[in-house]
């Protein structure tokens, strides 16, 4: 549908020759659905480097060490169709340029193009490929089965441990223990995941969602695995804005963390990865969860998940970033530094760890890029007592863009291997004669 008249249009500017080619976008750009929001001052105040010495500066960081603990693609069969509206909502947006040149298939979600963007395309060295199930079997983002061939498929390709893979859990679906045991045994997952809302694809279905300290249900699952050491529990929270709520009422107990600090508690050798970081406020206008916080100094239900270790005395809780930086990154900088801010100091440095929930919004380079490039505000930092997060291969960085995920997965070795294995030679072939990354966008600009 188009939105913007032809008067309306002559007085915007087209964005391919206009607006500034950074890795990371600095202006909103828009298609002839919606009108472009003027540059902001802080967007404005980046363009101060060249392109020249933007793409110097990626080039250097690009042997950096980037593990990815939260990636998806769809199954070849799929009928989510929605998920191509959804990678064109970020490039009509602005924040991932590379989605608004060109239009958007169910074909880009599916195996082939994830490998390329996720590989090829960004400085991932690692992805752990996760799932997510439903009550209805043909729509589950990818079978069980597949997801481990596919771990199989790429770590044979490459020569080396490229991909990691959870299990999905499904607690009380009949017979689910019983698949943990067969998993255990067949698949040797890397780690698990479960979703608390149950059915996230279909709300309207969801027949089994589920509390994370549920004694009866959840600490015989806790115990199986305990035994294992296969100790990693991934857990989706958050997404879920006040127009989701109600429209699933019943749902909402299950998608905030207060389940979490007792089931931490309680499971001391176990490792409570939150996905997302619970982060709430998805789906609607951005400036909503920066409203929410510049009047409250809280960010729900991301506040919560950080002061559980204090609440609980518990260092077994970790922030995944997902959703939350994807969504908040360009959109509202300042907000993604106060979510960064609150998670570190809350979680702890060595409990914050990297997922750009891709290949929903196109491949990974642009929020890698962004964080990198992330401060928080000195002023963010005197009021709320957060620790400046420094260079893009500093301490701090480096720890959630690989430390802490490469010690969760026995990763702490591996960078070296990455460097020299096949993977590493087809990205080189490929950075040489391929395509490469452009950084124009195409669509409108404001000329504000």
């Amino acid at each position: 549908m188009k939105y913007l008249t032809d008067d309306m249009i002559s007085g915007l500017l087209p964005a391919e020759t206009s607006s500034f080619p950074s890795p990371v976008p600095t202006q909103i750009v828009s298609s002839d659905e919606f009108p472009p929001v003027p540059q902001s001052a802080r967007q404005r105040e980046v363009e101060a480097a060249t392109p020249d010495q933007a793409q110097a500066r990626a080039d250097a960081l690009s042997g950096q060490m980037v593990i990815d603990g939260h990636t998806h693609f769809l199954r070849d069969d799929t009928r989510l169709m929605g998920f191509v509206k959804g990678r064109e909502a970020v490039g009509q947006f602005g924040w991932n340029k590379e989605l608004s040149a060109r239009e958007q298939t169910i074909d880009d979600l599916k195996y082939g193009n994830y490998v390329k963007e996720i590989y090829m395309d960004s400085d991932t060295k690692v992805a752990l490929l996760s799932n997510s199930p439903s009550d209805v079997p043909e729509d589950w983002f990818i079978p069980q089965e597949q997801v481990f061939k596919t771990r199989e498929m790429v770590n044979k390709e490459a020569g080396s441990r490229r991909m990691l893979a959870h299990f999905t859990f499904t607690p009380g679906k009949p017979g689910w223990l019983d698949q943990v045991d067969e998993a255990i045994e067949r698949f040797k997952p890397d780690s698990w995941k479960g979703y608390t809302v149950g059915d996230n694809t279909h709300k309207e279905l969801a027949a089994y969602p589920w509390h994370a300290d549920d004694q009866k249900l959840m600490y015989p699952f806790y115990e199986k695995i305990a035994r294992t050491g296969i100790r990693n529990v991934c857990i989706h929270k958050g997404l879920f804005a006040p127009a989701v709520a109600e429209k699933f009422p019943r749902l909402l107990p299950y998608a905030d963390v207060s389940d979490i600090g007792r089931a931490a508690k309680d499971w001391p050798q176990l490792n409570f990865l939150v996905y997302h970081s619970a982060y709430r406020w998805v789906g609607g206008n951005p400036a909503d969860g920066m409203a929410e916080f510049d009047s409250t100094g809280r960010s729900s239900w991301t506040s919560d998940l950080a002061e559980i270790p204090e609440k609980f005395g518990v260092n077994n809780v970790y922030g995944d970033l997902g959703q939350l930086f994807a969504w908040t990154s360009v959109a509202e900088p300042r907000l993604s530094a106060a979510l960064m801010g609150m998670l570190i100091k809350g979680l702890g440095v060595d409990r914050v760890v990297w997922g750009s929930d891709a290949v929903w919004t196109g491949a990974p380079q642009w929020q890698i890029e962004g964080l990198r490039r992330l401060e928080i505000p000195e002023d963010m930092q005197k009021k709320y007592g957060f620790k400046p997060l420094g260079a893009a291969d500093g301490p701090v960085k480096t720890a959630v863009l690989s430390g802490n995920s490469a010690r969760l997965y026995g990763l702490e070795k591996h960078a070296e291997v990455v460097r020299q294995d096949r993977f590493a030679a087809l990205k080189a072939d490929y950075q040489a004669n391929g395509p490469g990354r452009s950084n124009l966008r195409y669509g409108y600009v404001s000329q504000g």
